[in-house]
């Protein structure tokens, strides 16, 4: 049985280096997808992704916007709140069965 294809990560430093090589050394983008055996796509997507906020591209799970991070913040909270809902009416339902 074939293992499924595993993702690749790259962190924000190799992505920009990898942009700058096309943007400012002018190299082709299929010749720096080969040198690197990254799809070309990809890289037209982190070319994208740098021109539109080169300042905050590739923000990455450890270096997220603000909005991101605090969309996240609020997700979870909203995941714990829903958590202690839950239980809150499992016990009021084992204690009224108690009372009964």
């Amino acid at each position: 049985m074939a293992t499924p294809h595993e993702r690749k990560v790259y962190d924000k430093e190799f992505k920009k280096e990898t942009v700058r090589l096309i943007i400012q050394e002018g190299r082709r983008t299929s010749d720096v997808s080969k040198d690197l055996g990254i799809n070309e796509n990809v890289i037209y997507r982190w070319i994208r992704q740098y021109k539109a906020d080169s300042e905050n591209s590739f923000p990455g799970k450890g270096d997220q916007k603000p909005a991101d991070e605090e969309l996240r913040k609020l997700k979870k909270q909203l995941a714990d709140v829903t958590e202690e809902r839950d239980i809150l009416k499992k016990a009021i339902s084992i204690f009224s069965k108690i009372r009964q």
